[in-house]
């Protein structure tokens, strides 16, 4: 490392708060301190903002209906349509030859649909759907990867007034019918298989297993044919319909948008849920999209002539508000890409942001731990000078990688917005706003403008500047979920009923508790510790798992860690901490000691590791969260639970073996 280098290394590592350069600040959508107050003494009317950033086709008679909490309703009354506010309207508006999405598959294929490509195919799809018998409300799910015809279908089914549910190509043929059954699907749009890493993997015989299990049956499948030559030898049943054959048919027709009340359903969303159930998250038209597109605008600073691109999955809420809603509701062009990260090059990701000339780019923080673990030398080799804005999410990201995606990607000249949200809030809630607040690494910042949220003890009572508690909002905000689907008892239990008086009509009374804990700064940033069932109980003292690992991954030479708790004798539980090493460093009892000291330095002797596991890899689930579950197994000598899910399922094993000869 060269010595100037290595002076800035030491300058960013001491820095603690960092500023938007003044060349952003002029430029920014928002930039006006203003906003904080503007949005608390004008709460909730100050989100007609929002509203204002969408065409409606009927005025909403008021902002929010309160009358019924915590079943609140926004913008009630007004009727509009989420496909023409993301297609229809930019055609209209005579930016019919923009892009709206460039497409790039993992072989390098390419596919680029101006906006009027996207309305003349989204309207051929949804005359499809409707000649294949479906109506407004029928929930048609998706099983797709990352395709273009994954968008299409998405702003097709909104067209019709059809909600949609996706669900994540990467999840099982049992997933895939637990998911229709719930939402008592009878449509699905697939595919016959997509490339990872370069090889075909066959969608749909997994598809068709999980149509099997579908209890009520299927009235129809479309199915796209991504792989071509590539394909596996598929005859399609009856009722299964080849993609480019109905478009074929439909070829010209337009189908007027469908008015939609500003509380119907958009879409579905099953997250995972504590009793094993997945949990149908209901989002609706009006106050999801202005929520997802008021947020585009002024957290990730997105404008019409950007090019944008979110590295997520469509299969996840991310993908919906940031790859699809959001972005195309504001005109901007989207960028979707098929691979991974690495694949065929470690610089993969910086060859598309060169390629593309990308403004903004959103990613998760288990990607940058990836990036740095391989070096900077491969973002060094591209020209990343179009970047404007970065921005994580997922996932606490901890100050050292922060730091080094704001070094080595924005070259100390992009804002880093480190954004915290859930499925549930269909969009961001704590984060800075990258024109008006500073960013301190490893904390996401403040509540959004109109987002009330605070941290609060056992008893809901605020604490106190750096004492860790539950992170609770007190008010509710426009991209909300509306209730579990089919399950509005469900929905009050496991989010308002923890803090909250259940028998009173005052929404005053009601809290939504999002399960995270937190705590909070003496200038109002939050820090999100991760779920407040991933503790430690040592001895007593309630350690939060993202503390430690924060702490961890601030030791020169580790790249990532994950810490859960093991069975001790003595002290109850004990922290377990499984470590990945960055390039060029040596595993080995000094950098074991160095994270020892590194942890007691942070937290105190209490988290002290028990034991150290250097890893080349962390189990992970193909979405890339941490399997914290079968690090336990491992650290309790216990059997393994399921594997299935694993993108990486042998690395249990290696881990395994690793532990028990550092135990002999």
């Amino acid at each position: 490392m060269a010595q100037g280098d290595a002076e800035l290394e030491a300058r960013l590592a001491e820095q603690d708060e960092f500023e938007p350069t003044e060349e952003f600040v002029a430029q920014a959508n928002v930039s006006d301190a203003g906003i904080y107050d503007e949005f608390e003494e004008n709460w909730p009317d100050c989100w007609e903002r929002a509203a204002d950033l969408l065409d409606w086709d009927a005025d909403y008679d008021e902002v929010l209906d309160d009358s019924n909490p915590p079943f609140y309703e926004w913008f009630t009354g007004g009727e509009l349509n989420a496909c023409y506010n993301c297609v229809d309207r930019h055609v209209e508006n005579g930016d019919k030859n923009r892009v709206a999405i460039k497409w790039e598959g993992e072989h390098g294929e390419t596919r680029t649909y101006t906006y009027q490509d996207l309305y003349r195919e989204v309207n051929e799809f949804a005359a499809a759907l409707r000649d294949l018998g479906v109506e407004e409300d029928d929930v048609v799910t998706l099983y797709m990867p990352m395709v273009p015809e994954l968008p299409i279908a998405m702003l097709a089914c909104a067209r019709i007034g059809a909600p949609h549910n996706v669900v994540f190509a990467g999840f099982s043929a049992e997933a895939l019918a637990t998911r229709m059954n719930a939402a008592d699907s009878r449509f699905l749009v697939t595919c016959d298989g997509y490339y990872r890493r370069g090889d075909p993997l066959d969608h749909l015989d997994k598809t068709n297993e999980g149509l099997d299990s579908v209890d009520h049956g299927v009235d129809a499948t479309v199915v796209v044919d991504r792989l071509g030559d590539d394909g596996f030898d598929h005859d399609l049943k009856g009722n299964q319909h080849d993609w480019d054959d109905l478009l074929e048919a439909q070829s010209g027709e337009r189908v007027a948008p469908v008015e939609r009340d500003a509380e119907d359903m958009l879409f579905l969303m099953y997250t995972s849920g504590t009793t094993g159930q997945p949990k149908g998250v209901k989002h609706t038209t009006g106050g999801y999209l202005s929520y997802a597109t008021w947020t585009s605008h002024a957290v990730l600073d997105i404008e019409t002539e950007d090019t944008y691109w979110c590295s997520a999955d469509i299969g996840w809420i991310t993908g919906h508000s940031y790859i699809v809603y959001g972005p195309l509701a504001l005109g901007s062009t989207t960028v979707m890409y098929e691979g991974t990260p690495d694949f065929p090059n470690r610089d993969r990701m910086w060859e598309l942001v060169e390629k593309y000339a990308v403004d903004i780019f959103y990613t998760a923080p288990t990607a940058i731990r990836a990036f740095m673990k391989w070096g900077s030398k491969y973002p060094e080799s591209r020209d990343l000078s179009s970047l404007r804005l970065l921005g994580t999410v997922g996932e606490p990201i901890n100050p050292r990688a922060w730091k080094w995606y704001y070094e080595h990607i924005g070259n100390e000249n992009c804002p880093v917005v480190d954004t915290w949200w859930q499925t549930e809030t269909g969009g961001m809630m704590i984060t800075t706003l990258p024109g008006v607040k500073n960013m301190k690494p490893g904390s996401a910042g403040p509540p959004l403008p109109g987002i009330d949220a605070q941290i609060v003890d056992t008893d809901g009572d605020e604490v106190e500047p750096g004492r860790a508690g539950y992170l609770t909002v007190n008010k509710p905000w426009p991209g909300m979920l509306r209730t579990l689907y089919d399950n509005d008892e469900r929905y009050i239990s496991e989010y308002w009923a923890e803090y909250s008086d259940t028998d009173s009509d005052d929404p005053d009374d009601w809290v939504y508790f999002p399960e995270d804990g937190a705590k909070v700064d003496e200038d109002g940033y939050i820090t999100v510790l991760g779920r407040v069932d991933d503790v430690i109980n040592v001895s007593g003292h309630r350690l939060g798992t993202m503390e430690i690992e924060s702490a961890i991954v601030g030791v020169e030479g580790v790249a990532e860690a994950a810490v859960v708790g093991g069975n001790h004798e003595v002290k109850g539980e004990a922290v377990y901490a499984y470590v990945i090493t960055e390039d060029g460093y040596e595993e080995g009892e000094d950098l074991r000691a160095r994270i020892v000291e590194g942890v007691e330095d942070a937290i105190g002797p209490i988290a002290r590791p028990e034991q150290v596991v250097f890893t080349p890899e962390l189990p992970k689930t193909r979405s890339g969260k941490i399997m914290r579950r079968l690090l336990e197994d491992v650290a309790n000598g216990a059997e393994l639970g399921n594997t299935s899910t694993l993108r990486n399922p042998e690395i249990v094993g290696e881990i395994e073996a690793k532990v028990r000869a550092q135990s002999d």
